[in-house]
């Protein structure tokens, strides 16, 4: 073989390769723009032979993938009875090795998704702020596929690699009034048999602000305060939170900065998360709201395992995938007060198994 032939071999070799290890799109997800949820393309994540490979389903979802094992990515927050959570496609799965996977799991039919199975939402708290929309409460998640004793994680539209987690997932809202609108920013704290989801309005200035995405290791306690109960189902309004990681100390305005997982478990908070205003809070039965999930179960799974009263906890997964799969490691999931005990929960999130211990999390 001449010089000049093995040279041009390395080359395009070279390039094969490193075609092949990209890890940035050519567009954020969170630079994806969609007026309508009509008018999606198959696939989002369209860019080719990046790190975390492609997009592990589809958003453009209709009543021909509206199955329990539909892959749906596009995901919706419209109201207490009408809202979906990201979780994996095989049962028995951890966030942690699966949050870039995820698919939506809906609480109502019409949206070309997975149904959460019956029985499985425990207590939900609906809040409609001038700002943002959320959903947070006690789910029995090994009936979504999230394994039993995984403390969870974050998903979100960013991500290392700004795919976001998971890869090409949207979400959409009718909360804001008129249309279904994509609501950008968004985070969703999947663990511990809790969860929240939080939808920040596209058209407000601080949607970024409220729907911070850096927060990873703290849970729904610090990122979406609430006053959810086991047991409960109510939908009210409420006042704005302070941003996620801003909180005020002896008057003084203060911004909390997440220590780098390599630094070790965050032994301490430096303040207790504020949980805001509420007001017109109507209380729902279970079976009122969800009747069209009646039937709906995951027979991958076997029967839900009783769960005990009182206080319910999210908590966080331990150290995962490399920084250049775009995923971020230590992550945290809701917390919640159960609706026996009347104290406030205690909410842990690990690296390995353990990363943060904080008490009274949540005011009841």
């Amino acid at each position: 073989m001449s010089p000049v032939t093995l040279s041009t071999i390395l080359l395009l070799s070279a390039s094969l390769i490193a075609a092949q290890t990209s890890t940035f799109p050519a567009t954020p997800l969170a630079n994806k723009h969609f007026p309508s949820p009509t008018n999606l393309p198959f696939q989002v994540d369209d860019d080719k032979n990046l790190i975390r490979g492609g997009q592990a389903g589809y958003n453009l979802c209709n009543s021909t993938t509206e199955n329990q094992n539909s892959k749906c990515q596009t995901s919706w927050v419209n109201g207490i009875d009408d809202f979906c959570l990201w979780a994996p496609i095989e049962p028995e799965s951890t966030v942690a090795d699966h949050e870039g996977e995820m698919v939506a799991w809906c609480s109502k039919p019409g949206h070309g998704t997975r149904l959460i199975p019956n029985g499985a939402l425990q207590g939900v708290q609906y809040m409609r702020t001038p700002d943002y929309a959320q959903v947070v409460g006690f789910i029995d998640q090994r009936l979504i596929n999230i394994k039993t004793d995984d403390w969870g994680g974050e998903m979100d539209p960013h991500g290392a690699d700004l795919r976001g987690n998971p890869l090409g997932g949207l979400v959409f809202s009718t909360a804001f009034g008129g249309e279904a609108k994509q609501t950008v920013e968004w985070h969703n704290f999947m663990g511990g048999n809790a969860f929240c989801m939080k939808v920040c309005d596209p058209a407000g200035p601080n949607a970024a602000h409220f729907c911070e995405h850096v927060f990873d290791r703290i849970g729904c306690a610090y990122n979406a305060p609430n006053n959810a109960k086991k047991g409960t189902f109510e939908a009210c309004e409420g006042d704005n939170q302070d941003f996620p990681g801003i909180y005020t100390s002896n008057g003084q305005v203060m911004t909390y900065t997440q220590p780098d997982e390599k630094l070790g478990a965050i032994a301490t908070m430096p303040y207790q998360p504020k949980v805001p205003a509420s007001s017109n809070c109507k209380q729902f039965s279970s079976t009122s709201l969800y009747a069209a999930l009646a039937t709906v179960s995951n027979t991958a799974v076997p029967a839900a395992a009783t769960t005990t009263s009182g206080a319910a906890s999210g908590m966080a997964t331990g150290t995962k995938a490399a920084i250049s799969s775009g995923s971020r490691t230590g992550s945290a999931a809701a917390s919640a007060t159960g609706s026996t005990s009347g104290a406030s929960a205690l909410a842990i999130s690990g690296v390995s198994v353990l990363s943060i211990i904080f008490s009274a999390l949540m005011l009841a």
